[in-house]
């Protein structure tokens, strides 16, 4: 318990600033042992204890707290244990936090939500963050959560005992990529990290060309050569460099050293569709070359078996995953990892990139792995081109072939902290920002 409180303290120091007002608000249960030790470890702020046995007096004494505007509350008043819908006091208590507007901190999960199903138990804190102890709940990662849970943090090592399983459903943490990408061998040359080709880029959308060319650099493939709508070569070519820009031909054709290809990124208005189409849709059956497929370009694949042992990557928006699987956007967003898991069997037992909060990586006969970096300013035009060209970028290259859902994870990964380390230091960032940092921030 102390471990976590500690946890707790820093977190709750890094969401706030030096002499700004704390409330703990702790429980009976070890929910609020874990709150209360929080408490006792936090350095550097101001800070009050409020223990909740009763809810209707707490409820009274909570208003002059409130009325000091902290700058973060702390909510341990129930844990994962909590299995029934709340009395009428409680209930009222958890509306009036909810209503201050002040951030909350939730220990382990939002008090009143079930860690089992996510759904509120009539009602819940919503919170700003949820850190989270050992492992991610599973309601903590389902579509219905998120309201309340805000951003979900894990504190993976508390001194709990070893858990030596796998879970279906993992949440990817940072230490996960120590040692990833490897070192590059310094004898190694272009040719040696690979050839990536991207098409993208037609009238109206070449700025997502660019981006999509700017993500593949970031992870820094030997080569990139990007084919794009004649109309929109020359804007898009004056703005690359290192990068190679050819035109689209109704003959495609890619380079002998093309180790990997992305197709998707601003193609919605190619005059070139129905070429585009059929090529596609063979290179994603015949080519023995990792393929990763985007936006427009996922409604031109069929349905069908791969060749065994090529990589296949499909990163659809829950939108367009609803195009592909023929239903809803409610159902796909209902049940994510059984979406990812139906695509992947679908599409030749390909790797899925689920976009969306929680972005969910994985394919049907493996685990999935949730990542939780990244935050709503991410929802800007653009984003996903560069993240398609950034996973490209790490596919294109010969040894990281090796381990292609590592990679994805990484990138992903990597995507989202990049969105984070720009949010701490400018609240308005542009995607260009983004494709100027993107791969700084080490796991």
């Amino acid at each position: 318990m102390r471990r976590a409180g500690q946890v707790v303290a820093r977190l709750a120091e890094k969401i706030t600033q030096p002499g700004d007002l704390v409330l703990f608000l702790t429980g009976k249960g070890h929910n609020g042992d874990d709150t209360a030790y929080g408490y006792d470890a936090l350095n550097g702020r101001k800070k009050e204890l409020l223990r909740v046995i009763d809810p209707e007096i707490s409820s009274k004494e909570m208003l002059p707290q409130f009325q000091r505007r902290p700058a973060l509350i702390v909510d341990g008043l129930f844990g994962i244990g909590l299995n029934r819908p709340l009395s009428e006091g409680w209930m009222k208590l958890i509306e009036q936090i909810n209503k201050t507007g002040i951030r909350i901190l939730s220990v382990d999960v939002p008090s009143g939500l079930s860690a089992d199903t996510g759904l509120p138990l009539d009602v819940a804190i919503r919170a700003t963050c949820t850190l989270t102890f050992g492992a991610a709940k599973h309601g903590s990662i389902q579509s219905e959560a998120a309201p309340f849970v805000g951003r979900l943090e894990v504190a993976t090592d508390i001194g709990l005992l070893p858990y030596p399983f796998t879970a279906k459903i993992s949440l990817t943490a940072p230490e996960d990529f120590i040692g990833f990408p490897p070192p590059r061998p310094v004898a190694g040359h272009k040719g040696t990290f690979g050839h990536l080709v991207i098409l993208a880029g037609s009238p109206g959308y070449h700025g997502a060309a660019v981006l999509a060319a700017r993500g593949g650099q970031r992870a820094q493939p030997g080569l990139l050569t990007l084919l794009t709508h004649e109309q929109v070569y020359l804007p898009v070519a004056a703005q690359l460099q290192a990068v190679m820009v050819r035109p689209l031909a109704p003959e495609l054709s890619l380079p002998e050293s093309s180790t990997a290809v992305v197709v998707g990124p601003g193609l919605a208005s190619s005059g070139l569709a129905e070429q585009l189409q059929h090529w596609v849709r063979r290179l994603w059956q015949d080519a023995p070359l990792p393929v990763l497929v985007d936006a427009s370009a996922l409604d031109w694949l069929s349905p069908g078996p791969c060749p065994e042992g090529v990589i296949r990557v499909i990163t659809p928006h829950p939108g367009e995953a609803a195009r592909l699987l023929r239903t809803a956007t409610s159902e796909v967003q209902r049940d994510r990892a059984h979406a990812v898991r139906e695509l992947s069997r679908r599409f030749g037992d390909c790797h899925v990139v689920l976009k969306g909060h929680l972005t969910l990586i994985g394919r049907a006969r493996e685990a999935l792995f949730v990542n939780n970096s990244g935050n709503p300013h991410l929802a800007q035009g653009g984003s996903g081109d560069l993240l398609a060209g950034y996973l490209g970028g790490w596919l294109a290259q010969p040894e990281l072939q090796k381990q292609p859902g590592l990679a994805l994870r990484f990138g992903v990964w990597q995507h989202g902290a990049a969105a984070d380390a720009l949010l701490a230091s400018s609240a308005n960032f542009t995607i260009e920002d983004l494709a100027a940092v993107l791969g700084r921030v080490r796991p």
